[in-house]
């Protein structure tokens, strides 16, 4: 079974298509961003090492920033100089997390 393309680049108008239209991520600088909060450190703690574990899973390592409650996400592929499948995938598993306490 093949897994999500990690060498391809995107092109702008291929990001956020099909499966993936719904992700509500920003593009900026080559990368998706998104902020989440919550209600407070713990929560946002919680939260970030459930996304740990999926990317320790996926393989594929997001950089992010914690503030309290809050928690900013950028994702590309380092290697590859852009947004790829595995970016894409690795941000829906992410906001499946999230719905766990962000509505």
């Amino acid at each position: 079974m093949k897994g999500p393309d990690r060498e391809q680049i995107l092109a702008t108008d291929q990001i956020l298509t099909s499966e993936y239209e719904n992700l509500d991520w920003d593009i900026k600088d080559s990368a998706l961003e998104k902020t989440f909060e919550f209600k407070d450190f713990s929560e946002a703690f919680t939260f970030m090492k459930k996304v740990a574990e999926i990317a320790e899973e996926l393989d594929h390592h997001p950089d992010w920033f914690n503030s309290w409650n809050t928690v900013k996400i950028s994702v590309t592929n380092h290697r590859a100089g852009g947004i790829t499948e595995i970016d894409l995938l690795l941000c829906a598993r992410i906001n499946e997390t999230a719905k766990l306490w962000v509505d």
